[in-house]
């Protein structure tokens, strides 16, 4: 029998995140994503929901000391090139990732503020927002949120572009080392515009803004800049490739269950990276 020589591993990155029933949003989301990028998907899982098309019937947070298990066998074992962050429920949970990050010391963080589902269902407990400031935005290094978690983290609103720059530098000042503001939800019948700050200053993105109601593209667009980062890409053509697969992703959607809501075609989309 002739030995088949072994290719050479693909990068692997890690999420850390709720697992969504559904199959559209959460740990799920993000490993399909890192598949479409050939980036090895670890998981270590924050939250159980019960969740479909229509919305969230339930949720359970295991034991932090279960998810400390899990998160210590994945740097245990792998070379973890990058962390994505998702949905981390409560303070107890948010302190316990943060003093793994602390220890280990990933090369890359992407910190996606997971705080209300698409159907309205709040994910973060109130307590849990003062941690999520003090103890997480430090470490990442690049914040994801859309509007409604921007204005949540900041507490006011943001009307316009003008007050989303803003507050990308008032986030910036709070810790995170760069900040993607998902422009999706500013009203308007334009382009979607994605901005980045950085230490380079803001860059922008447009894409057309697509008439559908979508689940799991926050989880998706976080992975997709974390699977990149992991492969090797700087934090600009990262989030550049992240935003133009999300776009695709959406492009190819398509309605799994009895809701009006879209999931994302990941490999219909891995063509446009």
């Amino acid at each position: 029998m002739t030995a088949v020589p072994l290719s050479a591993p693909p990068a692997a990155a890690l999420t850390i995140a709720g697992s969504d029933s559904g199959g559209g949003a959460g740990i799920q989301a993000d490993l399909k994503t890192f598949a479409a990028h050939r980036v090895h998907g670890l998981s270590a899982i924050a939250a159980l929901t019960a969740q479909h098309t229509r919305g969230v019937t339930a949720v359970h947070v295991p034991d932090p000391g279960f998810l400390r298990a899990q998160i210590d066998a994945c740097f245990d074992d792998f070379a973890v090139a990058a962390v994505k962050l998702g949905m981390l429920a409560t303070a107890d949970v948010i302190h316990t990732v943060a003093d793994a990050l602390e220890r280990y010391r990933p090369a890359h963080v992407v910190l996606d503020p997971v705080m209300v589902a698409t159907s309205g269902a709040r994910l973060l407990e109130t307590d849990a927002l003062h941690a999520l400031r003090t103890r997480l935005l430090p470490l990442a290094d690049v914040l994801t949120p859309n509007l409604p978690e921007a204005e949540l983290l900041l507490g006011q609103p943001l009307p316009d572009a003008a007050a989303m720059r803003e507050a990308i530098a008032a986030l910036r000042a709070q810790g995170a080392r760069a900040v993607l503001l998902k422009g999706g939800h500013l009203p308007g019948e334009g382009d979607v515009i994605d901005t980045l700050g950085d230490d380079e200053g803001l860059l922008t993105w447009a894409h057309p803004r697509l008439r559908l109601e979508a689940h799991g593209t926050g989880c998706t667009l976080a992975s997709a800049v974390a699977a990149n980062l992991a492969r090797g890409r700087g934090l600009r053509d990262s989030v550049a490739a992240a935003t133009d697969y999300v776009h695709a992703a959406l492009r190819g959607g398509y309605r799994p269950g009895r809701g009006d809501v879209v999931v994302l075609d990941h490999f219909g989309a891995a063509a446009h990276d």
